[in-house]
């Protein structure tokens, strides 16, 4: 009771001795909670509770607007409260404000000891709303410095790259003539727009650092050959690194032959390679015998020395962190650098995480492409869905079946690969040859059964998301994705892609399970919608948020403890016109004024990447 009514504070989960020694008879609270109704009588379930000692004066916790902190085991909110205020009145003063003057001035941001004290323990005239959405002042100083020394360390990043001495490139078109006619096809405007973008980067005299944009089947792979011949022609080599084997052995079959005409050398460097076999492609390497390199992470290996490369080409970047990308580039003497995504990357995202690359979008796809239809289907409708696929073997077609896991699991009520191969086989579709792939399968074996499903030895490929990226065949027509619920978005759209590849009309089936959360819901749907890669990444992007989205660790960049880039582009915006503003000015950060920004990001950088400009 206030004094003034009743109110039951009710905990369906307790230990009651516990409960019997921490409360007493006259003591007072403060109690914290929803207000819930039940029989007429007002009620607060498990609410939090402070006890208020009556030996110490008012608390400056009463009437006043309080912070709530995520909680470690054993320390309650009050003995969070208490150290945090006793280490903001001690410290917050001597935090360094790295914010240049201008900057603070001009954009009317608070000093950063000031944010610190108001963000932690704001005024009582601050809206409590606003400092919930962190949309209050003192907010708005903490993102944008987290953004701001991301993006500087950027742009010093990028105009490292740009004073770098690279090797300029003359256009002879030895090779350029040549192409165009063994090509079957003719390039698209958009890959044309590209390999332009490309050839004035090669142009110039310091390195290209240019990432390529380009949804599943919209001809990546063409466009980088394209920039290697340039290379190749001016006596370098290039190197195209891939995520997986089964990516790497297909850009392989997918450059061979046009290698081969062109009169080009090329090898594949892959983990599998041993042996004399190996040793022999490094010496092959080494000696400049060799024109283009395709491997997997086997060919940033301290083993592997390039004579003179002159490209990196990195495909399926996400799958990579950024310090892989620069051991490629450390194996030649300031190569050039094309990386390459076939998952399109969020406008925001784009700034920071990519936000020292130049950037090309392949946004047409090869005429003659019909997009793949993709329909949800649910378990009751699982009959339906094995007419379907038997209606397109019957036609000469191919189908791929892809589960989330390779074996049972006692943790998860899953189907599986393993399992579901042999019940397809033998129950379902005896009649038809029923193949089985995934990542525990011997390499060897791996290309002998990847041959067979494009040699239509095999009618139906059971498999995980090894096939997610890098499996081409035109003639498979229908894509049946298990337990569609447990897949993201992104991953979603690239086993999409395996399907819809000639001009024949494909078909994705989405099969879920009745158990869906609303983020799978919203998922689902999305994939019924769209088939625009670039709409699902946003998508993607919006549901998952972006330390998902990009798995922090692997992305390079400082960690974000307050911003996000997804509700504060504005401020991102903001902080990155500075940045590259500030950098534009003071290039070395040499100026006076400037010295305690270098050294907080310095601090802020500290062992992710290399500004070798400001040491």
């Amino acid at each position: 009771s206030d004094g003034s009514g009743m109110i039951i504070a009710k905990w369906f989960h307790f230990n009651e001795r516990y409960m019997r020694q921490r409360f007493k008879r006259d003591q007072q609270v403060i109690l914290t909670g929803e207000l819930k109704r039940y029989n007429l009588q007002k009620e607060v379930h498990h609410p939090e509770i402070e006890i208020i000692d009556p030996n110490e004066e008012e608390s400056w916790e009463f009437k006043s607007i309080i912070p709530i902190y995520s909680e470690t085991e054993g320390l309650y909110q009050k003995t969070m409260r208490r150290i945090m205020k006793k280490v903001v009145d001690e410290h917050a003063f001597s935090v360094v404000d790295g914010m240049p003057a201008p900057i603070r001035a001009r954009l009317k941001l608070m000093p950063l000891k000031d944010a610190v004290k108001s963000a932690h323990f704001p005024a009582d005239d601050v809206s409590i709303d606003r400092l919930n959405y962190g949309d209050s002042a003192a907010h708005r100083r903490l993102i944008f410095d987290e953004f701001f020394f991301l993006e500087l360390g950027l742009a010093l990043r990028k105009r490292n790259v740009s004073l770098e001495k690279g090797n300029s490139y003359v256009l002879t078109d030895i090779y350029a003539e040549k192409i165009n006619k063994i090509l079957p096809f003719e390039l698209t405007n958009a890959q044309k727009r590209v390999v332009k973008e490309i050839i004035d980067d090669l142009k110039k005299p310091h390195p290209m650092n240019r990432l390529l944009q380009g949804d599943v089947g919209s001809g990546k792979t063409i466009v980088a050959l394209i920039a290697s011949l340039i290379v190749i022609e001016n006596g370098f080599q290039a190197a195209f690194m891939a995520p997986t084997e089964i990516l790497a052995e297909q850009h392989c079959s997918t450059i061979s032959p046009l290698a081969e005409e062109l009169g080009l050398k090329l090898v594949l460097l892959t983990s599998s390679t041993k042996g004399s076999k190996r040793t022999g492609i490094y010496q092959k390497i080494a000696e400049g015998e060799v024109d283009i390199i395709i491997g997997t992470h086997a060919i940033i290996q301290e083993s592997v020395q390039f004579k003179k490369l002159g490209l990196a080409i990195i495909d399926e970047q996400h799958r990579f962190g950024v310090m892989q990308r620069a051991m490629l580039k450390k194996k030649g003497v300031t190569p050039d650098v094309l990386v390459m995504t076939a998952t399109p990357i969020p406008r925001t995202l784009g700034l920071t995480v990519y936000g020292d690359l130049d950037s090309s979008v392949i946004d047409q796809m090869p005429p003659g492409r019909i997009p793949v239809k993709t329909k949800l289907y649910h378990e009751r409708n699982r009959e339906t869905v094995y007419t379907r696929i038997t209606q397109e073997v019957e036609k000469g077609k191919q189908v791929f079946i892809v589960y989330p896991l390779i074996e049972e699991s006692e943790k998860m009520d899953l189907m599986n690969a393993s399992h579901m191969a042999e019940y397809l086989q033998e129950e379902i579709f005896p009649g038809y040859t029923v193949g089985l792939l995934h990542g525990k399968v011997d390499p060897k074996e791996k290309e002998r059964i990847m041959s067979d499903f494009q040699a239509k030895k095999i009618d139906i490929l059971v498999s995980t998301t090894v096939v997610e990226v890098g499996i081409d065949v035109p003639n498979a027509s229908l894509m049946v994705i298990e337990h569609a619920e447990r897949f993201g978005l992104s991953q979603l759209h690239q086993l999409r892609g395996r399907v819809g590849r000639s001009d024949y009309p494909s078909q994705c089936i989405l099969l879920a399970q009745y158990s869906k959360s609303d983020d799978a819901r919203q998922r689902l749907k999305i994939m019924e919608q769209t088939t625009d890669g670039f709409r699902v990444a946003e998508e993607d992007f919006a549901i998952r948020g972006p330390g998902e989205f990009l798995g922090t660790r692997q992305s390079g960049i400082p960690d974000f403890r307050i911003a996000n880039i997804i509700k504060d582009t504005k401020i991102l915006s903001e902080a990155r016109q500075e940045a590259f503003r500030l950098v534009e000015r003071d290039p070395e950060l040499a100026h006076s004024e400037n010295s305690i920004t270098k050294q907080v990001l310095r601090e802020r950088w500290k062992g992710r990447l290399e500004l070798a400009s400001i040491g």
